[in-house]
């Protein structure tokens, strides 16, 4: 997929050339903090997961995009599918930004872009996320971009070892 472009920023698909930037934002507890995996200790572990994000973009089952400032090209996060499900056409979405970059409007901006290519390019009807209830910031982006609220999924992962309780927000291709 080509490089998407939003007013301040370009979504390319991940790759290793992007390993160091993203392994900067991966080991940062504050960022992985309400994420999935635990911070990175090493360039590797980054290297690895990359990997895996690319081969899911190759199944079509997901597709991670890195987050650059048009105009510096600096890597700043990461947004995506997590999943695609084509067989009912919806996909959930996962990002992260670099701290130094909370509070911009970024995320924003970058979701905004993510979600238009959800149902313009990869023709979806329902884009999902899900969310840890403290993650307060998040709720607030996902709110912001047009995102339901639809209820608490109670003890619903399994996240660094302990049962989580998950929100689950949505948007359908014609809420917009």
């Amino acid at each position: 997929m080509k490089t998407i472009y939003s007013e301040r920023l370009s979504l390319q698909e991940v790759s290793q050339k992007d390993a160091e930037s993203l392994f900067h934002i991966w080991s940062n507890p504050e960022i992985t903090k309400f994420m999935n995996i635990p911070a990175m200790t090493n360039v590797n572990q980054a290297m690895e997961m990359i990997q895996l994000l690319e081969s899911l973009s190759r199944e079509k089952k997901g597709n991670r995009f890195t987050i650059s400032l048009t105009e510096t090209n600096t890597v700043i996060g990461s947004c995506g599918f997590n999943y695609l499900d084509y067989e009912n056409d919806r996909g959930e979405i996962g990002y992260e930004l670099d701290k130094e970059y909370w509070g911009q409007g970024y995320m924003t901006e970058a979701l905004k872009t993510l979600i238009q290519v959800g149902f313009s390019q990869f023709d979806l009807n329902r884009i999902e996320a899900k969310v840890e209830p403290q993650n307060v910031a998040s709720q607030y982006v996902l709110k912001k971009i047009g995102c339901k609220e639809e209820g608490l999924l109670r003890k619903y992962e399994k996240a660094k070892g302990t049962y989580i309780d998950l929100m689950m927000f949505s948007i359908l291709k014609e809420d917009l």
